[in-house]
């Protein structure tokens, strides 16, 4: 994932910021980014700047997600006070806001022949970064409720997925596209 002239992408950057464990394809292009400033403001394509998602999820124990997100993950934390956490997911904010009790497995929907979690939110990664991340969650001992596995073969929508939980039981997705190009492809399943 290159912009002319070789510099990564912002989300490459911003990647390798949040999961600094996890051995990125793109670790070795060169780029004039130097500052985290100057890191976001580097876009896809030279388009315009992708603004950082904004998620907040309950979790049951804000010590399990910290060990979860911040050091099975790699998720570099920011902000906390005694009930919430931000994560860098990535570039993107993931706050967890503690809700004792709260279990999150309930639901499913049917995609492609398996049951999907629903709700649930993850990234789409370059081929390289997804195999990288689930040989970490593999080593992390976080048991895939679904995946890795090829979906969608032969469609446009062909993707490598994985599903997981973090401890609060909310199911985050991980995939690869096996063309990128088409991760917004419209077409009927």
């Amino acid at each position: 994932m290159r912009r002319a002239g070789g510099a990564r992408t912002r989300h490459a950057l911003t990647l390798a910021r949040a999961l600094p464990l996890l051995p990125l394809q793109s670790h070795s292009a060169t780029t004039s980014a130097t500052t985290p400033d100057q890191a976001a403001s580097a876009t896809p394509g030279g388009g315009s700047p992708i603004p950082p998602f904004h998620l907040a999820i309950p979790v049951a124990d804000i010590d399990a997600a910290r060990e979860f997100y911040g050091s099975k993950l790699g998720c570099p934390e920011g902000r906390s006070a005694a009930t919430w956490v931000d994560f860098n997911l990535a570039g993107h904010q993931l706050v967890c806001h503690e809700v004792p009790g709260y279990d999150a497995r309930s639901t499913a929907s049917a995609v492609d022949g398996d049951p999907v979690p629903v709700p649930h939110f993850g990234l789409a990664l370059p081929l390289a970064d997804f195999q990288a991340l689930a040989a970490r969650v593999a080593g992390a001992g976080i048991v895939c409720e679904l995946g890795p596995r090829l979906r969608f073969r032969g469609a446009p929508g062909e993707q490598w997925t994985m599903f997981f939980r973090d401890p609060s039981g909310n199911a985050l997705e991980f995939k690869a596209m096996s063309k990128p190009e088409n991760l917004f492809a419209r077409y009927k399943v």
